[in-house]
């Protein structure tokens, strides 16, 4: 017997007869009237991330704006022409969400249509990524029932970022350097 076996019979014997107890699962959620999407904004600018908060007409010519001359990878799905596919030469992404937590400043890729593969989205230097309002809910709980959990998810929280033993932070080790949100209204 694996000590794995012999753990997990050991449990089994402890609780044999116990009652099956219901875990409740009234998890805090969203206040009616929350503006959503000015909390989001705030949350994902302080992560130091540039945010756009446009009617959904200008969010084109702000795309357009915003990879001018960049060499961009544009993923399956995403309603824009061309696209770079070269991972090593390619300046940055541009991407669709899943769900958008105002809470947390977060963005969710389950990586379906228009969202890239993790390739895509983690090795570029540059990552734009186009929001819809009706995408953005208030917490975690509430984008968890939105996900699929079969999906691969990546949640991103700003640019990448982490800080060295002396507390130096150093951007773009684990992702973008740079993150670029059109919320789109």
């Amino acid at each position: 017997m694996s000590a794995r076996e012999e753990i997990l019979a050991r449990i089994g014997k402890a609780v044999a007869g116990a009652e099956d107890v219901e875990i409740p699962r009234n998890y805090r959620t969203a206040q009616q009237g929350a503006d959503l999407v000015g909390l989001f904004a705030e949350r994902v600018d302080d992560y130091r991330a540039i945010v756009h908060v446009l009617p959904a007409a200008e969010v084109p010519a702000k795309i357009d704006e915003s990879v001018a001359d960049r060499r961009m990878i544009v993923p399956d799905g995403f309603d824009r022409e061309g696209g770079w596919t070269d991972l090593s030469t390619a300046d940055g992404v541009i991407t669709y969400c899943a769900v958008a937590i105002a809470e947390t400043g977060t963005i969710v890729l389950d990586h379906g249509p228009g969202q890239g593969t993790r390739a895509q989205t983690l090795v570029p230097d540059y990552h734009l990524c186009v929001v819809r309002a009706d995408q953005i809910v208030a917490g975690v709980p509430e984008a968890v029932a939105r996900l699929d959990p079969a999906r691969p998810l990546t949640w991103i929280s700003g640019p990448s970022a982490t800080s060295d033993i002396e507390l130096n932070r150093v951007e773009g080790v684990h992702g973008p350097r740079t993150l670029e949100v059109i919320i789109s209204t």
